[in-house]
């Protein structure tokens, strides 16, 4: 579980660089660079391919665990207080990750499948600035994406450190260093995804 999040955290990065792109305000022209540099590459496409197995394997884990968690304890405590000890967003990783996984189907085919149907097809892509500024122009979706994001955010602020936990990779000397980077990571990212389709929906963007 550690493993898989920690590499998708590392498509985050990437792919929150490659959207913020779009804030050079150069009509598109850096961010469709980018963009059509990660979906002709050969070797992206691999690189592609396993971070479609991560995601897979991430949710399998989840599911694993969330059963494995379940069966240690079929009869709940008598008297329950989860709050002293953990975080609601702790205790409601599943219900987030399947948030999250609802709202990346969605993404995936609002802007992956188009584009890669099309350049299977013609050996072009389609204009992915031009596609986030017909798509974002409702407000509706806009407000679609940022509670996708706002359910990353809340997933990524227990994922980004507990996978360092379930790693090993825990010491008082960093334990502190890892906490504050997690948050930090966890209200970057999405407000980067967050930002596009607002800025693109009130036209800050062009």
């Amino acid at each position: 579980m550690g493993l898989t999040g920690l590499f998708l955290i590392s498509f985050l990065v990437v792919h929150a660089s490659i959207n913020a792109c779009i804030w050079f305000n150069d009509g598109g022209e850096t961010f469709t660079f980018y963009a059509h540099f990660m979906g002709t590459n050969t070797i992206v496409h691999f690189i592609e391919a396993g971070l479609f197995a991560g995601l897979i394997l991430h949710i399998v884990d989840g599911l694993l665990l969330w059963k494995q968690n379940r069966d240690a304890r079929p009869v709940q405590y008598a008297y329950n207080n989860p709050g002293k000890n953990s975080t609601w967003y702790s205790r409601s990783m599943a219900v987030l990750g399947t948030l999250i996984l609802l709202f990346l189907v969605i993404h995936l085919y609002d802007f992956w499948a188009p584009n890669r149907v099309e350049y299977v097809t013609t050996g072009e892509e389609k204009d992915l600035f031009q596609m986030m500024q017909e798509r974002f122009e409702s407000l509706p979706i806009v407000l679609l994406y940022c509670a996708g994001c706002f359910s990353l955010f809340w997933h990524l602020l227990h994922g980004f450190k507990s996978a360092f936990q379930s790693l090993g990779l825990n010491h008082s000397k960093y334990n502190k260093a890892v906490e504050v980077a997690g948050i930090a990571f966890s209200i970057i990212v999405p407000a980067v995804f967050a930002l596009m389709p607002i800025s693109m929906y009130f036209h800050l963007v062009h």
